[in-house]
């Protein structure tokens, strides 16, 4: 697959001022609401932003974001693991606040991901049916990922933020042409500030590699 979008298709606004919309969105129009950390939050619900990956790579300008950070936790989702230690290993210290003393983070993205339980003892892995269903049946509205999984929330450090992704396939408008990969991705919560450059910049990234996988 040659072209990648995340969230749509078609051409977008530029990352700088779709990002910068939504913080004003939320300063001007948000709802002050309690929450899990006794902190408090300036909330709005289901705001959505559309990028299209072929004018450019989505990431943030206007604040600092450590680039190498999301690369190696996206790696680390991607090996399936949910040891800590391989990020610090590696100088990522995003994970250090809820990892237990031995590292552990319990069953978080990569379990989940790579390493689904099923009723029987089974183990589903949801990133290489993305890639199997991609390259046999790209038609396909089942093409998903999700990491949350109820039964196992309770054993997880930190519960899913990003939660569930899709995966769209638009067919080329040439006969035998490749087809443009799109990426459709919901937060259960987002951190506007800190969270949501790095989570926008990560799932840009997993969509390139997908594409370059199909």
């Amino acid at each position: 697959m040659s072209g990648a979008s995340h969230g749509g298709s078609g051409g977008t606004r530029p990352i700088r001022s779709q990002y910068e919309d939504f913080m004003r969105l939320v300063a001007t129009t948000g709802v002050h609401k309690a929450d899990r950390t006794g902190t408090g939050t300036t909330s709005v619900f289901g705001h959505q932003m559309r990028f299209d990956l072929n004018e450019g790579f989505p990431l943030v300008t206007t604040k600092k974001v450590h680039l190498r950070s999301i690369v190696q936790e996206l790696l680390w989702f991607l090996t399936g693991s949910s040891d800590n230690n391989w990020l610090k290993e590696r100088g990522v210290t995003i994970w250090d606040e809820w990892a237990r003393e031995d590292g552990d983070l319990g069953p978080v993205y990569g379990v989940q991901w790579r390493s689904w339980p099923t009723p029987d003892g089974g183990h589903i892995d949801q990133i290489a049916e993305v890639i199997r269903t991609l390259k046999t049946n790209p038609d396909s509205r089942r093409i998903i990922v999700s990491a949350w999984n109820v039964a196992d929330l309770s054993k997880m450090a930190l519960m899913p933020c990003h939660a569930f992704f899709q995966f769209y396939v638009a067919p080329s408008a040439e006969p035998g042409g490749r087809g443009r990969l799109s990426c459709q991705l919901y937060q259960r919560s987002a951190d506007i500030f800190l969270g949501v450059p790095f989570n926008i910049a990560s799932y840009a990234l997993l969509t390139h590699m997908v594409a370059q996988q199909c």
